[in-house]
């Protein structure tokens, strides 16, 4: 009967497209806000919590630390062991996920309306008094760190993170959040304690929820959740200064199919570039087999099995990157084709049908994403944190239908610099060598 809950409340906003989604700003007695869809048919509700600022408030010395705390809140808080925090959990049959990526700490939670009370009050003792057990630490710990060792042994990886080091220098976006086994297994308990008081304040957070509950039941909820939480957290990062110059970078690796991850800086979520900039990608590389990369490096050329871009607006910097692997011998050749297709579309811009195509997948790809309560309530927490208004969902798909080829032919003049392309090719790549 529990799973039949959950999955009725998935489909029940499932065929909701975006315009019909009614958000409403709340604000508790305590001056939280958050936006809330009511949804009163299913006894459930979603809960989604954000706070910015994320792995990248990291400390000096201590990469790694907030990706450890924040595998350990739920690993016993008050009065609760580890074990214990788990069967309480189970025995409510309510959810919490916590997550953390380079500009952002989540905590996600879904429960009945039955015992809402009791799976607040569960999760109210997973942030506010979590325990931070040695013995909880050392095995998440031992967990990151066969992580970070696998992670050394996988060419994705490897391109990423070197990629990553070559953008971003000594700035936080530079390293991977897992930070490294040194830096991991230094970190003691009082290193995890400042990493949850860095990240969970109420200067940074941003609140969605959708389900059967009322503005005025969120409210209390929230100052009862949350109220409690620091009013102030670490110093945001400074903006990141983009490093790279174009060329090719070689990591020596055994394995007879190379990856190469590409790119250079991007355009910024707000820039009023941006929805130009995002359909003309579609176009570019996100399409999949519809795109120009596909069409150009798989279907035509055979040199890889698949091949994408995307952009990459972080909050302190902007990236536009693209990724693809192909075998040793024919590296080379797929890179040239991928700059001269980036050179082709900031020369020539894109057709009617090509723009045609790409309006109709965004817009029609939309409302898929509203497919269930805890989707949405990421949504808005999301639409947030990324300061767009609250009738956005509404307004969404008439910006990417606004964009016209003028548009598109404007910014990928700006924006597409084949000769700013940067390559990290992982592999043993024939007729490439490193040229910083």
């Amino acid at each position: 009967m529990i799973r039949f809950v959950f999955v009725a409340a998935a489909l029940v906003l499932a065929a909701l497209p975006a315009r019909a989604i009614d958000i409403k700003e709340v604000t508790s007695p305590g001056g939280i806000t958050a936006w809330l869809v009511e949804e009163h048919s299913i006894p459930f509700t979603a809960l989604e919590i954000r706070f910015k600022g994320g792995a990248s408030l990291d400390r000096d010395g201590k990469r790694g630390a907030i990706n450890l705390m924040t595998g350990l809140l739920d690993e016993g808080a008050g009065d609760l062991d580890a074990t214990g925090f788990a069967a309480a959990r189970e025995a409510l049959a309510a959810s919490y996920g916590f997550d953390v990526r380079d500009d952002s700490f989540s905590v996600s939670a879904q429960f009945l309306t039955g015992n809402r009370e009791e799976a607040v009050a569960l999760l109210k003792l997973a942030l506010n008094e979590p325990r931070f057990d040695q013995s909880s630490i050392d095995r998440v710990r031992s967990q990151i760190v066969s992580i970070i060792g696998s992670d050394a042994k996988d060419p994705n990886e490897i391109a990423s993170d070197t990629a990553a080091r070559l953008h971003w220098g000594d700035h936080p976006y530079g390293s991977n959040s897992n930070g490294t086994i040194e830096s991991v297994t230094a970190l003691t308990r009082d290193d995890v304690v400042n990493a949850y008081k860095d990240v969970l304040a109420r200067d940074r957070l941003y609140v969605g929820a959708v389900g059967d509950i009322t503005a005025e039941e969120l409210g209390a909820i929230l100052d009862d959740l949350l109220g409690g939480l620091p009013e102030v957290g670490a110093p945001m990062p400074e903006q990141a200064e983009y490093l790279q110059t174009g060329g090719i970078t070689v990591v020596p690796f055994n394995t007879p199919q190379s990856v190469a991850l590409f790119g250079h800086e991007g355009i910024e979520r707000h820039d009023p570039d941006f929805f130009p900039a995002f359909v003309m990608n579609q176009i570019m590389g996100a399409g999949g087999f519809g795109s120009r990369l596909m069409q150009e490096v798989r279907e035509k050329r055979g040199l890889t099995y698949g091949i994408g871009s995307y952009l990459v607006p972080k909050d302190y910097g902007y990236l536009y990157l693209g990724q693809f692997a192909s075998s040793n011998d024919r590296i080379a050749e797929a890179i040239d084709v991928v700059k001269g297709e980036w050179a082709r579309l900031a020369e020539e811009g894109v057709t009617e049908e090509e723009l045609a195509d790409a309006q109709r997948y965004l817009t029609g790809a939309y409302p898929l994403r509203f497919d269930g309560n805890a989707q949405i309530a990421g949504i808005l927490a999301g639409m947030q944190m990324d300061d767009l208004p609250i009738d956005y969902a509404d307004t969404r798909n008439d910006r990417v239908n606004a964009v016209t080829v003028d548009d598109i032919k404007r910014v990928a003049e700006r924006l597409l610099r084949p000769q700013d392309l940067h390559f990290v090719v992982v592999g043993q790549p024939e007729g490439l060598e490193s040229t910083n």
